[in-house]
Parts: C-alpha cells; sequence; structure tokens
C-alpha cells in the first residue's frame, strides 16, 4: 500500500470533524478513519474528497451539497469498518462517488436527490477474499422531479467469502421526469463463495425511466481461452479479466493517479484468491 499512501499524502487532509468547501477546490482533500465527518459544498463549487478507512472502527459521513455544488468522492476500505453516507443534493448538484472495498466491511449509503436536476453517479466494487463478509446497502431516493441516478455496483469473491449488495431505488409521488438506473454485477471464484444481490425499485410516479438488474456467475471461459490461445498462462488471463472487470468502477473516482494505483492494490489482493 506504500504506493497509496505516497499518493494521499500530496492531499489536503481534513482536520477535524467538518469540513466547509466555499469554492472550487483544486487539491483534492483526504480524511482517514474518521468517526464522524460533516462535508458541506457550498452552491457553484466543487471538490474531490477521499476517505480512507483503515482501521475496525464505526464511521458517520454527511454530505451537504448546496445549489449546483459538484464533489466527487472515494471512499477506500483498507480494514473491516463499518460506514454511514448521507448526501443531500440540492438542484442542479452532482455527486459522484467510487466506493472500493479491499477487506471485509460494511457500508451504508443513502443519497437524497431534494432539487430538479441533481445527479448522482456511484460505481461500487467489493474484493471478499478467504472468509471475509463485504457489504455494500444503497438507498437513492429520487425525491423531486427531472433528477437522474446511474449505479454500477460490482462483486468479487473466493474461498469461503460473502458479499451482499441491497440497493434500492425510490421514486416519490410526482417525481415525474426520473431517469433511474441500478445495476449489480458479481463473480465467483470458488464453489464456496457467496454473493447476495438484491436491487430494487420502489416508485410512485408514472413518467419515469427506471431499471435495474443483478448477476452472479462464474468467470468467461470462453474469453480465458481466448486468451491462452494467444500465449497467456492462466492466471494471466484470469487476472486481466477480473482487472477488466474492475477496471470500469475503479477508474470513476475522478482522480486518475489514485485510480490507476487503486487497479495496482485489486491486483496485488486478486493474486491470493
Amino acid at each position: 500500500m506504500a504506493a497509496l499512501t505516497d499518493i494521499l499524502r500530496g492531499f489536503a487532509a481534513v482536520e477535524g470533524a467538518s469540513l466547509e468547501i466555499g469554492a472550487a477546490a483544486a487539491q483534492p482533500f483526504v480524511a482517514f478513519d474518521p468517526q464522524k465527518l460533516r462535508v458541506g459544498v457550498a452552491a457553484g463549487a466543487s471538490a474531490r474528497l477521499v476517505v480512507v478507512h483503515e482501521k475496525p472502527v464505526a464511521s458517520s459521513l454527511s454530505f451537504l451539497l448546496e445549489r449546483g455544488a459538484r464533489l466527487e468522492f472515494t471512499q477506500i476500505f483498507l480494514g473491516e469498518a463499518f460506514a454511514e453516507v448521507h448526501a443531500v443534493q440540492a438542484a442542479d448538484s452532482s455527486c459522484c462517488a467510487t466506493l472500493v472495498q479491499l477487506a471485509g466491511a460494511n457500508v451504508s449509503c443513502r443519497f437524497d436527490l431534494d432539487g430538479a436536476h441533481a445527479r448522482n453517479r456511484l460505481g461500487g466494487l467489493f474484493l471478499a477474499a478467504d472468509s471475509e463478509h463485504c457489504v455494500m446497502d444503497l438507498r437513492t431516493g429520487h425525491n423531486v422531479a427531472d433528477c437522474a441516478s446511474d449505479s454500477l455496483v460490482k462483486g468479487i469473491a473466493g474461498g469461503n467469502a460473502v458479499g451482499e449488495f441491497r440497493g434500492l431505488v425510490y421514486v416519490a409521488p410526482d417525481a415525474q421526469r426520473t431517469d433511474a438506473r441500478q445495476q449489480s454485477r458479481n463473480i465467483l471464484l470458488s464453489d464456496a463463495a457467496r454473493i447476495v444481490a438484491k436491487p430494487q425499485l420502489e416508485i410512485y410516479a408514472d413518467d419515469v425511466k427506471c431499471s435495474h438488474g443483478a448477476t452472479v456467475g462464474q468467470m468467461d471461459a470462453d474469453a480465458i481461452l481466448y486468451m491462452r490461445q494467444r500465449g497467456l498462462s492462466l492466471a494471466q488471463a484470469r487476472r486481466l479479466q477480473i482487472e477488466g472487470f474492475a477496471g470500469d468502477v475503479v477508474r470513476r473516482c475522478g482522480i486518475e493517479d489514485l485510480g490507476e494505483t487503486l487497479m495496482e492494490c485489486v491486483a496485488r489482493k486478486m493474486e491470493r484468491m
């Protein structure tokens, strides 16, 4: 994890339990193992924030995005933490969240789109090895009309590990012209591993575009055979397939160097799965 530490050391450290962002912040912020953190992003302001969980402690994170605010949020689990995240978005705001679980952990996220034309995009990835248990719980509330959300959560489990994804898209009465998508894609690397995926829609408006789906399967045997016919070993073929599967989530984080370093962390964990 030395490369990851080096990158994070160059970010602005968050001190205390609150962070108020009043303008465009050029440098990303980073917080390590916050037990409680409140972040406010003022109207028209923008910021990038990375939260790293290394210790097995509970964490509560809250975000308030005012009108036209922009937040790119990356949450990295290196230890068995339990985290609750709640974001409230005003009109024309945008929140892009990337969650990466590299250890058994539990994260519960709630996003409330409370203003027209609010946008929310989430990418989640969990890697569960040995006897680890990873949980991602997501609720996206479309509380007013003309909002959009797009959630993609991917899971990989090997050994005797268990992964869980529970998702809910809620569309309130009169939240017309909602555009919401929620997908869960998962790969099992052993017969003993288990992944449970439960995406759901709860819709009380009639002029909406909403979709959800989930798959749990094995690695693509045809793709592995194709790569092996071109000289790759079985281990190399498996690694390339997993990196391709995970990469479109991890690289969503909006900080290019961090995304590439996280992919290296994914590859190292895959070596023991």
